[in-house]
């Protein structure tokens, strides 16, 4: 919409538009031109309240039981991937930057997510909306990585066959909400074939596969210039004691697999000598920064 900025329509201008970014609207500010390297956003799509016992912990094993709530935007030359996409909604965010505890209701338990901002509010800031995102992938289908998933169906979704047959299962698992990615039954989409996917062709995103905490659970590497490689971990790891203490959740798909999968990645981020950034890690994602901030 253009609005003609006269004397006379000044002031309606003004209501108007505090009128519309009430009702969701998010002004999408300039975004950096042109792009010649790759950019990793992160962005804060809350905390997460966990249970230790759900993860094979006593609680005085853990610094903390909170868990981050991590979304990724990664803007390549020829495209953006947002990977993951939150646990809460953003038609359910009231009021940005105001810190509000949502209630998360699943067939069989409960959980409670504390936000302040919605993910598209966040996107707006470094310069994107969701029409404008090429790809969209989830490390996999649990409700805490897929709130805001319906918001890209316009994207090329990157899926492997087993974790998208799950996910439209006519019996599907308790720990998803179809509801906030059922829109990508229709989007376009590639079946990932392969345990490595060079999401645009020169080696610098790679999506890959880390079955276990569901059946095609998969993380992202990050092959960032200035920053050095990054591994997204997914799920693979909730909290840095899992690793230490050689910890498995006590809901995976595959236990074993998760074992077998967490050697693989070891092995690999020993060879790339990539980073580990665990999303759920709350300590450690409390010290990134986030968007509009990006790291290259």
């Amino acid at each position: 919409m253009r609005i003609v900025k006269t004397p006379a329509v000044c002031a309606i201008a003004v209501a108007f538009l505090a009128l519309i970014a009430g009702a969701g609207a998010y002004a999408v500010q300039p975004r950096p031109q042109p792009l010649e390297s790759l950019r990793l956003y992160v962005f804060d799509c809350g905390t997460l309240e966990g249970d230790p016992a759900r993860f094979s912990f006593k609680r005085e094993e853990m610094a903390t039981t909170d868990m981050s709530v991590a979304c990724y935007l990664v803007v390549h030359p020829n495209g953006a991937l947002m990977w993951d996409t939150g646990a809460v909604p953003d038609k359910e965010v009231t009021s940005e930057n105001q810190r509000a505890r949502h209630h998360i209701v699943l067939t069989n338990t409960e959980r409670y997510v504390t936000l302040a901002k919605s993910l598209k509010s966040q996107l707006a800031e470094a310069g994107y909306a969701p029409a404008d995102i090429r790809y969209v992938a989830m490390s996999h289908y649990h409700y805490d990585h897929t709130a805001n998933t319906n918001d890209f169906a316009s994207a090329t979704w990157l899926v492997r066959q087993v974790e998208r047959d799950t996910m439209f299962a006519d019996k599907p698992p308790d720990n998803l909400l179809r509801a906030t990615f059922d829109r990508l039954r229709n989007s376009k989409t590639v079946i990932i074939e392969t345990d490595d996917y060079d999401v645009f062709g020169d080696g610098s995103v790679v999506i890959k596969w880390a079955p276990g905490h569901t059946p095609g659970h998969q993380v992202l590497f990050v092959k960032l210039a200035k920053t050095g490689p990054v591994l997204l971990s997914g799920d693979l790891y909730h909290y840095p004691e899992e690793r230490t203490l050689d910890r498995v959740p006590t809901f995976e798909f595959d236990p074993g697999q998760t074992r077998r999968t967490r050697a693989a990645i070891d092995a690999f981020l020993k060879k790339s000598r990539a980073q580990l950034w665990i999303q759920h890690d709350f300590m450690a994602n409390a010290a990134l920064k986030k968007g509009p901030a990006f790291y290259d």
